[in-house]
């Protein structure tokens, strides 16, 4: 770090602390001792100060942070939610962890809780994800539905009529071939009557005029229908009933206006009911295990059972009873009911300015899709920041050891967060097992002057509950009517650069920062000690060795006797 400051942006001194250390000079008198507990953004630090001075020998970290507590939120509500894997991000998920998570006093007592339904419905917290608003097509007005009639009825009589003219030109035209030969049978040729009878496939003159005689009848049938449709008046009569439905949607005039329209209202609503039941048998129906699939079936094997020579089944008014017992949602009285709601419908949104419904219950679409992009956020928020106190409920690879003496205070490290890994949970011990461990390391004495400040700051040090938990935890650990005391930071966040302030303006800079030209005569590794630095252990001097002085080769002489 020394190198790249003074070599690559050439400032012209450095000094190095511990942020923790300057949180805490900063909420404490000079040379105060106490256990500083730093929740990190990667890691956790409890850090023992005995007289203003820290001891690195008993210090600890634990590889769990800020960071590790939103993957996991982030992980869990991606494997609760997967329709909405891309849309819950990690931003998204630090913002749930500031906003909604807390420390449970009591875990498990906290989960006993969760379990029932009027706590989780009172606690949960549903979050809106954002979406888009499906378009609807707003459905026809009744006026819209009337002149869509027409246009269709208008079409198919014109279709009807062009079949009607096309059949009769081709029986006319089949009509006068028949005629000509039976001419050429008065004239005498015989020769082409019987080529004539051979191509309609007739075999003497009586099926000649049998022929005639039908197509004259079915010219004559189709003339007189041509005639009956040009001479009809159906939109009259569609006119007259839509004229009598509307009458009996006016109110009369001997009753109230108020209850004339909740008359409408409560018919809408057996409607709607009346349709949402014949759905729901639907699709039980479809099902086979449902209710009212085996009252199908019963009915079905008790007609099975029935010993019977002929098939008569229909012929009698009770075979049709059974029938519509057994096929009671396959009639076509959806498309009655849906015009009759259309109209109620109609005529509230005219005469009831508060009435909001839409056609055939469309208004509920749009908050039903609603729901479908919210997330509910329940138990997650006292799961995820419970790995403080249990590392064991998240996969964590680390790069050190639990409890490593021999990483540095500041040191960064690298923490991966592997869902995937084969490693099941973390071996390391949580934060009051860890506060446990440190204070162990002392005597009885040094114990109560630590617990007597044990100083929490960092940012997850704000995470509601924290103080209460900890106060637990600390009652269960130490001996009985022991005294510890709990102080929060003023700013978890923003104290230790204030500590670093106050710090730089209380001493003077020779003694804390490192100049450029200590730099180049010491190297990067060495830095000024004081109240809030880590200590300074200089890198030892390289063996130095010794010369090597290269003995003479020996020379060897062989005799070899030649034969």
């Amino acid at each position: 770090m020394s190198e790249l400051l003074f070599e690559c942006y050439k400032i012209p001194s450095v000094c190095y602390g511990v942020d923790s250390l300057f949180s805490f000079h900063h909420n404490n008198p000079e040379g105060s001792s106490g256990l500083v507990v730093d929740l990190g953004y990667h890691a956790t630090h409890v850090l023992p100060v005995i007289e203003g001075r820290v001891d690195p020998s008993r210090s600890r970290r634990i590889n769990v942070g800020g960071a590790h507590i939103i993957n996991y939120l982030h992980r869990l509500l991606q494997l609760k939610y997967p329709a909405h894997f891309n849309s819950i991000t990690l931003s998204r998920a630090e913002s749930l962890v500031h906003e909604q998570c807390f420390l449970a006093v009591d875990y498990q007592a906290e989960l006993q809780q969760w379990s029932d339904s009027e706590h989780y419905e009172s606690h949960v917290r549903r979050i809106q994800l954002p979406y888009t608003m499906p378009v609807v097509n707003p459905g026809l007005t009744i006026e819209q539905q009337k002149e869509r009639r027409k246009e269709l009825a208008r079409r198919l009589t014109e279709i009807n009529a062009r079949k009607r003219e096309e059949r009769l030109a081709e029986d006319e035209e089949q009509l006068n071939q028949l005629l000509a030969a039976q001419d050429l049978l008065d004239e005498g040729e015989e020769e082409e009557f019987q080529n004539v009878l051979e191509s309609y496939e007739l075999s003497n003159v009586g099926d000649l005029q049998k022929m005639i005689s039908s197509i004259q009848a079915r010219i004559e049938r189709t003339r007189q229908k041509i005639v009956a449709a040009n001479t009809a008046d159906d939109p009259i009569v569609e006119e007259s009933k839509v004229k009598q439905i509307k009458q009996g949607l006016r109110p009369k005039e001997q009753e109230e206006f108020e209850s004339w329209i909740e008359g409408l209202k409560q018919k809408r609503q057996e409607l709607l009911d009346r349709r949402n039941a014949r759905r729901q048998r639907r699709q039980d129906m479809a099902k086979r295990r449902t209710a009212a699939a085996q009252e199908r079936m019963r009915i079905i094997s008790q007609l099975a059972r029935k010993e019977k020579r002929d098939d008569n089944f229909g012929m009698r008014d009770e075979d049709w009873d059974v029938y519509k017992v057994i096929n009671k949602e396959c009639g076509d009285s959806d498309s009655d009911e849906e015009q009759k709601l259309l109209e109620l419908e109609e005529v509230l949104r005219r005469h009831d300015p508060e009435f909001e419904g839409s056609a055939l219950g469309r208004a509920s679409s749009s908050a039903d899709t609603a729901e479908t992009y919210q997330l509910h956020v329940g138990i997650e928020r006292i799961r995820t920041p419970e790995i403080l106190f249990q590392p064991s409920m998240v996969q964590i690879v680390m790069n050190k050891p639990v409890g490593s003496p021999k990483a540095g205070l500041a040191e960064t490290i690298e923490i991966k967060f592997d869902m995937s890994c084969s490693q099941v949970g973390s071996p390391e011990a949580g934060l009051a097992e860890t506060i446990e461990f440190v204070l162990k390391g002392y005597s009885v004495d040094v114990q109560s002057l630590l617990v007597s400040n044990i100083f929490l700051t960092g940012g997850c040090a704000s995470m509601p509950g924290l103080v209460p938990r900890l106060e637990k935890e600390l009652r269960e650990m130490r001996p009985f009517e022991s005294q510890f005391h709990l102080t929060l930071a003023a700013d978890p966040v923003l104290d230790a650069w204030h500590g670093a302030q106050e710090l730089i303006a209380s001493m003077s800079l020779s003694r804390c920062f490192v100049t450029r030209a200590e730099y180049e005569e010491k190297g990067g590794e060495f830095f000024k000690e004081h109240s809030a630095s880590n200590h300074y252990f200089p890198s030892p001097v390289p063996l130095v060795q010794a010369e090597i002085v290269p003995a003479p080769a020996c020379v060897e002489e062989v005799e070899i006797d030649v034969f």
